[in-house]
């Protein structure tokens, strides 16, 4: 894997770093996925997530349950914050949450 790059003001594009941790799957993403947790390397949430889906190419529906998803890094909600722009950190974890009946 390479590390991604990140513009600087005025400054050529500098890497980010490439990061271990682990991603752990709640209820639904849990079943579909087969496993509870997995490691990931990589930079941010998207590239961490692009991982896992190439892992599991095998299993659509939890490629594609993972478009519907809410996403904690280090136990802060993502939200709507581009997933590129979500920088992880070394011995970090992301928690998928796939969406609760009831709110």
């Amino acid at each position: 894997m390479s590390a991604t790059t990140e513009p600087s003001a005025g400054l050529p594009d500098a890497p980010i770093a490439e990061v271990t941790g682990t991603i752990r799957y709640w209820a639904a993403a849990k079943a579909e996925a087969g496993i509870a947790e997995e490691p990931y390397r990589a930079a941010t949430l998207a590239e961490a997530l692009a991982q896992v889906r190439q892992r599991h190419a095998d299993r659509p529906g939890f490629v594609r349950l993972l478009d519907i998803c809410s996403y904690l890094v280090d136990s802060e909600p993502v939200g709507g914050r581009n997933r590129a722009e979500v920088r992880l950190a070394e011995g970090g974890t992301v928690e998928v949450l796939p969406p609760f009946a009831g709110g």
